[in-house]
């Protein structure tokens, strides 16, 4: 049966996050809504505490374990860097020790971020699915918290972002949110429902990751294979059933970008905005300009899920024509 977050769990998620950081921004660039040819507005999670919308997640999840749970002597979580660095903040908030699990060649500033926040990081497997069963094998054996990637309570914490922006922007038609492992377009779908809108959500994922869009397509979970150089946050092999169960049921569409999609997203993010967005933080964007015929007349919302890019790979982004 599918999780059902209310607004009242969303809001007392609200209050939890405000604590440690303050809404995020939604603006209305004028050069993108050009660009588009339509109101656009960019909800900005690349302006969190750690540059990414999972610390909202977090804190909720670490607030309920420890006042309503039990206090573990560890956690230990596997990521490729957002959803870590969260672990990461929320643990060293309430001081508990924690472990993380990349896997190789994982981006080298997203481990320097967490290593600063005070974890144990250790790099395993080729892809975020082995390193998940390693954080797994290794919870069990070190007798650590296993904080997962997807759960009802990062889900309502994740949602907080949501509510902000459906709540400050009235109307919106069409809202494009990336997927990785799920939460924030499950969340999307929740704060959508709580406030009984008719806000179409499209999913988005990479043409070279795309485990979510051929489950889509089939109904059940599809495993396939992730290629993507650039969209990291978006490198998903095995989907989430529960998640998956959520966007059969509340998204309308999902959209494929290409890496070569992204990074021309990545550029135009920059250039309207200056802001700047990792590979997954740009995905919505890129989604919206390849839908940009049919989103003409409508009021279009983009989630900037994160800016968590290495210095060099954003430089070889922007240098690209």
């Amino acid at each position: 049966m599918a999780m059902k977050i209310t607004l009242d769990d969303i809001k007392s998620a609200s209050g939890i996050v405000y604590k440690e950081m303050p809404a995020t921004p939604q603006y209305r660039w004028p050069l993108l809504c050009e660009r588009l040819g339509t109101e656009l507005w960019v909800k900005h999670e690349n302006h969190s505490p750690v540059g990414a919308f999972k610390i909202r997640g977090g804190l909720v999840y670490f607030e309920h374990l420890i006042h309503y749970g039990q206090r573990p002597n560890g956690v230990i979580a596997a990521t490729r860097g957002n959803h870590g660095q969260s672990v990461a903040y929320a643990a060293r908030r309430y001081d508990i020790p924690a472990t993380i699990v990349v896997p190789h060649s994982n981006s080298l500033e997203k481990n320097s971020a967490m290593r600063a926040l005070g974890v144990d990081l250790i790099e395993h497997g080729d892809d975020f699915q082995a390193s998940r069963e390693f954080a797994q094998n290794l919870a069990k054996e070190q007798d650590l918290h296993l904080v997962p990637s997807f759960h009802p309570l990062l889900v309502a914490g994740v949602a907080t972002y949501c509510l902000e922006l459906l709540q400050n922007i009235r109307d919106i038609d069409v809202v494009y949110v990336p997927i990785g492992l799920g939460s924030g377009i499950c969340a999307m779908l929740a704060a959508r429902d709580a406030l009984k809108l008719k806000t179409q959500v499209v999913g988005v994922v990479s043409a070279h990751a795309r485990a979510y869009a051929e489950s889509f397509s089939a109904g059940y979970p599809v495993e396939s294979a992730v290629t993507t150089q650039l969209s990291d946050g978006m490198a998903c092999r095995v989907p989430e059933p529960e998640a998956l169960e959520l966007i059969l049921q509340g998204v309308d569409r999902i959209v494929q970008v290409s890496d070569a999609e992204v990074s021309a997203a990545m550029r135009m993010m920059f250039e309207c905005t200056h802001n700047v967005c990792e590979g997954a933080g740009a995905a919505a964007l890129a989604a919206a300009t390849k839908e940009k015929a049919r989103v003409q007349g409508h009021r279009v919302a983009v989630i900037a899920t994160g800016g968590n890019v290495d210095k060099e790979v954003f430089s070889k982004v922007l240098n690209q024509h």
